[in-house]
């Protein structure tokens, strides 16, 4: 019995050895599977080699998408990365430069540069963040009574009262509800919650639209020049054609109707299908306010031609001269008489900007309008990809377009702050203005709106000379002496596009109003040296 034994382990012994020299020889020469023409071609010595060579690495700037190497964004570029150097400097051995700081004029971020939350808002985020303090007594001494209330509001419209959930794709419904009120107030037209889509800052709600609108590099979108260099950059990366239309800088950055047909149709001559329309109101970086009138040409452009107006309008809180005042696009549009039907627009709003200035809390939204069941589903489609928008976001958003009222408890507070950022932004707005054009070889348009002056450099030819040399545009050569100097950051005007021959840079006017005496007395000593050591003979 026990020989019988062993000889049945001793064949099944065989047997299993035959059985994994058959899978090895399986798995080295795998049988054709359905497919099997296409494997033979992925290993067919005549195709080419996709594989990179033994030890290179497996991602080079040859290999990856070249839609990226085409994108560009000068807000934070070679300028800014110049800045973060000489801060480190800095820090590691204190006096090692001429300055002891330094000033980031370059970008719209409010409260990196020592803006204030507003109270009211951060009152409500902190009882949403952290519900269980609500039925403490503590918190009545704490906290308004209508932070309290509006937070139990909000609480109630979250599944779960949790903020860390995900939520709707489009956004949380109450929160949307919030905001078409507040546009309804605002525009006194309706406005419609499934109309909104609640995003991480107006950023992803563009690139979203410039997806859905860009099938190939025969698609174009006229983009204002200068420019945000967030639509240049979404652009790019979604393989699409940049169609500029210059904006006139005699005019005060104004938009003329005779070159948006010019550039319409010189496009279209170049076999491109031209989709939509990009206007940014109030301007960035130019800073100028569209007038009313201005606006229904615009709309009535759109609608003729079958464009998509896509309204920046996330500066719509910061207007700064009493002779212009902010008008929606939609609401322009609704005046006139026309409807979802006449006319597709979408208009952007974030929580980045305005009094507010909550860059990194990262909310904001689009309002879809004239577009077809069919494609609102598609863009549902695009906004589910990413789940949903953070949800302090949303909150933010929503408190944004329905701030205190009148008879609130925090309303007298809340306007003391809000109206405190504004005019201290419109003061320094004015006294950078005053500087620059105060300046030899500098002219500035006065600041109407947004948060950014624009001027214009006029470099002496050997200072032009001296950058073609340094292989850089003038104007980035100006403002990488200017940081070397100064410590002061700005960004190139080669950065946002300009009339070809011209020079400018975008300065913020966001640092705190007792650092602006100091940016202008810097700014003035520097380009006084500059223009003396480059002036032409």
């Amino acid at each position: 019995m026990r020989r019988f034994v062993a000889e049945r382990a001793r064949d099944l012994l065989r047997r299993t050895r035959s059985l994994q020299r058959q899978d090895r020889r399986r798995l080295l020469c795998p049988p054709l599977s359905p497919f099997s023409s296409q494997s033979r071609f992925l290993s067919s010595p005549s195709a080419p080699d996709s594989h990179p060579p033994m030890g290179s690495p497996p991602v080079t700037l040859d290999t990856i998408n070249p839609k990226v190497l085409k994108c560009e964004y000068a807000v934070r570029g070679e300028i800014v990365s110049i800045a973060q150097r000489l801060q480190q400097e800095l820090k590691e051995n204190p006096g090692s430069h001429p300055f002891d700081e330094i000033l980031y004029c370059n970008i719209g971020n409010p409260q990196s540069l020592g803006q204030q939350p507003i109270t009211f808002f951060r009152e409500v985020l902190a009882l949403c963040d952290h519900p269980s303090i609500l039925d403490n007594s503590e918190t009545q001494g704490l906290f308004s009574a209508d932070a309290i209330e509006r937070a139990w509001q909000i609480l109630d419209q979250i599944p779960g009262r949790a903020t860390g959930a995900y939520s709707h794709s489009q956004g949380i419904q109450g929160l949307r509800d919030a905001i078409a009120a507040g546009i309804e107030a605002r525009d006194g037209f309706p406005a419609d919650p499934n109309d909104i889509f609640l995003t991480d800052g107006a950023s992803p709600a563009v690139h979203m639209m410039m997806q859905l609108l860009t099938r190939s590099e025969s698609d174009g979108l006229l983009c204002p020049i200068p420019q945000y260099p967030l639509y240049s950059a979404s652009i790019a990366l979604h393989g699409g054609t940049l169609v500029p239309y210059y904006l006139e800088e005699e005019t005060g950055w104004g938009l003329e109707m005779s070159e948006l047909r010019k550039q319409l149709d010189n496009a279209r001559s170049k076999g491109i299908t031209v989709r939509a329309l990009v206007v940014i109101n109030p301007g960035n970086p130019t800073g100028q306010v569209l007038a009313e009138e201005n606006q229904r040409q615009v709309v009535e452009f759109c609608k003729k031609e079958g464009l998509v107006l896509l309204a920046d309008e996330v500066y719509q809180e910061n207007i700064y001269v009493p002779d212009k005042q902010f008008h929606s696009f939609k609401k322009i549009a609704r005046s006139m008489g026309y409807g979802e039907n006449d006319i597709s627009l979408v208009s952007f709003q974030s929580v980045s900007k305005g009094y507010y200035g909550e860059c990194g809390k990262r909310g904001g939204y689009m309002e879809v309008t004239g577009f077809s069941a069919d494609v609102r589903e598609q863009i549902y489609k695009v906004a589910s990809v990413n789940l949903c928008s953070n949800i302090s976001g949303q909150i933010l958003a929503s408190l944004v377009m329905n701030p205190p009222k009148v008879g609130d408890e925090s309303y007298e507070s809340y306007r003391e702050e809000r109206d405190g950022i504004l005019s201290s932004l419109a003061r320094r707005a004015k006294t950078l203005e005053n500087a620059f054009n105060s300046l030899e070889g500098i002219t500035c348009n006065r600041a109407e709106g947004a948060m950014y002056l624009f001027p214009r450099i006029y470099l002496p030819h050997k200072a032009i000379k001296a950058a073609e040399a340094a292989k850089t545009a003038p104007d980035a050569f100006y403002c990488r002496r200017l940081l070397n100097a100064t410590g002061i950051v700005v960004v190139p005007g080669s950065g946002f596009g300009q009339v070809p021959g011209t020079w400018h840079f975008r300065c913020t006017i966001l640092p705190q109003e007792d650092k602006i005496p100091a940016v202008v007395s810097r700014l003035t000593e520097f380009h006084k040296g500059f223009m003396d050591e480059f002036r032409d003979k």
